[in-house]
């Protein structure tokens, strides 16, 4: 093995996956509640973007919160579930 091949093998980083976090539409939450909890929960999202994410979910039935590593993913969608909303994860491929 040459020494530019091994140089290139050590300084290429693989990418961690990514998870998108899903919003799910419900029929008990109200829009504020959702979109509080949202922004409690996500850092930087604004209010304009949650407002979007629930408008979203409640057209749609389902929406997409963050796409980010399965660690914090994880953390997001339970996040959502201990404030009362419906919320899943999935490998974004």
């Amino acid at each position: 093995m040459s020494v530019e091949t091994l140089e290139k093998r050590s300084t290429s980083r693989k990418l961690a996956p990514k998870y998108r976090v899903l919003l799910h539409n419900d029929d008990f939450n109200s829009m504020e509640h959702v979109v509080q909890v949202l922004m409690q929960t996500v850092p930087n999202l604004t209010q304009p973007q949650a407002v979007s994410v629930m408008m979203e979910a409640h057209t749609n039935g389902i929406a997409l919160v963050i796409t980010c590593a399965f660690e914090h993913a994880e953390f997001y969608c339970e996040t959502l579930k201990m404030h009362g909303l419906t919320s899943t994860i999935e490998p974004d491929e």
